[in-house]
């Protein structure tokens, strides 16, 4: 068994909220997007109502090469990811020292050495901490760091591993993209880090266990979600079939993960789920029959974060905690989706 012992967010202090962002898709895209007004309400229809960027205002206005985002991408992912991890070890009472392995998680920026490196040397951990950057599975990262983190304890159940999550994907944004997926891309993504700490049974202190985990990954499904790599950087792709295949699948793929403890999706006490955007949560509501007060948390960190790919479900996590603590009893699910296509899960004891 393993167990969540704390877990941590930070967001960079550029906050831009709705509006501002719907008049400046109207000023970028105007003229060049057809029927960009039928288009608008993705802005409105979001559920966001405030998103947090590395980049200022003023720098979305104009092209920059990959070099100058990878610059950018560098100084703040560490920031972000030293804030939120410093935040996790004063929360569970532990010194830098105290971690045993780093799983460092994102899929919107470029740097070797990792950000995980640059971490190490930032907190001060051990020269023996292990590591381990993951790239490339966008909004599921954050669930599959924390799979990760729980296979590796089983195995070392004295060990600590820190999990951080760092995204910008406001670096992504490419101002002379006038496809359809840009634009919902503008309406949708945002910049944030996630921290975790995960424990192996023999370490102190409470915490959520970590039970189980599943992934899924869907066969010839790679147009689904991901990046075309251009000249400027990274495109996103983003296919509009992504609440259908919520819909077709959920159900299934819950309840036979669910079957292998005795469990029903009904058992369920809190899915916390990636809010990927509000049509993905209804997507979810509709194959699970949820009700919306069991979506409220995932709900409340969209609209209050935007999607930060990888980091989003940490923030949900985040968020449970907060408001309910551990020691509650009963099971919650935590899951994303991301290229692949595919899912992440992990089943919880709350």
């Amino acid at each position: 068994m393993s167990k969540i012992l704390t877990v941590a967010t930070a967001v960079p202090a550029n906050p831009i909220e709705q509006e501002e962002a719907m008049a400046f898709a109207r000023i970028q895209f105007g003229g060049r997007i057809p029927d960009l007004e039928r288009l608008m309400p993705l802005f409105g229809n979001s559920g966001i109502r405030t998103r947090y960027f590395a980049a200022s205002r003023e720098w979305f206005s104009s092209p920059h090469d990959l070099a100058e985002k990878s610059a950018l991408y560098v100084r703040e992912a560490t920031r972000l990811a030293a804030e939120a991890s410093e935040k996790a070890l004063a929360q569970a009472g532990l010194a830098p020292t105290d971690i045993d392995y780093v799983i460092y998680v994102n899929t919107t920026g470029l740097a070797t050495p990792s950000i995980d490196a640059r971490l190490i040397n930032v907190l001060g951990l051990r020269t023996d901490v292990r590591r381990t950057p993951i790239w490339g599975l966008g909004c599921a990262g954050g669930a599959a760091g924390l799979s990760h983190a729980h296979h590796y304890v089983l195995g070392h159940p004295k060990d600590r591993v820190l999990v951080v999550a760092v995204e910008l994907c406001g670096l992504t944004f490419l101002p002379d993209d006038v496809s359809k997926s840009n634009l919902v891309a503008t309406a949708l993504f945002a910049d944030g880090a996630g921290a975790v700490i995960v424990g192996g049974d023999e370490t102190e202190g409470p915490g959520l266990e970590l039970l189980d985990t599943r992934s899924r990954f869907y066969p010839d499904s790679l147009e689904v979600m991901g990046w075309t790599v251009l000249q400027e950087g990274l495109q996103v792709v983003f296919a509009t079939r992504i609440p259908d295949i919520v819909i077709e699948t959920a159900a299934e793929d819950f309840g036979s993960f669910l079957a292998g403890h005795a469990l029903r999706i009904t058992d369920i006490e809190a899915y916390l789920l990636h809010p990927g955007g509000s049509k993905v949560l209804e997507a979810y509501g509709q194959a699970l029959d949820l009700t919306p007060e069991q979506l409220s948390i995932p709900q409340s960190v969209l609209r209050d974060y935007g999607n930060m790919s990888s980091a989003t479900v940490l923030f949900v996590l985040e968020r449970y905690l907060k408001e309910f603590g551990t020691g509650r009893g009963g099971h919650g699910l935590i899951s994303s989706l991301g290229p692949g296509f595919c899912s992440e899960s992990l089943l919880v004891g709350l």
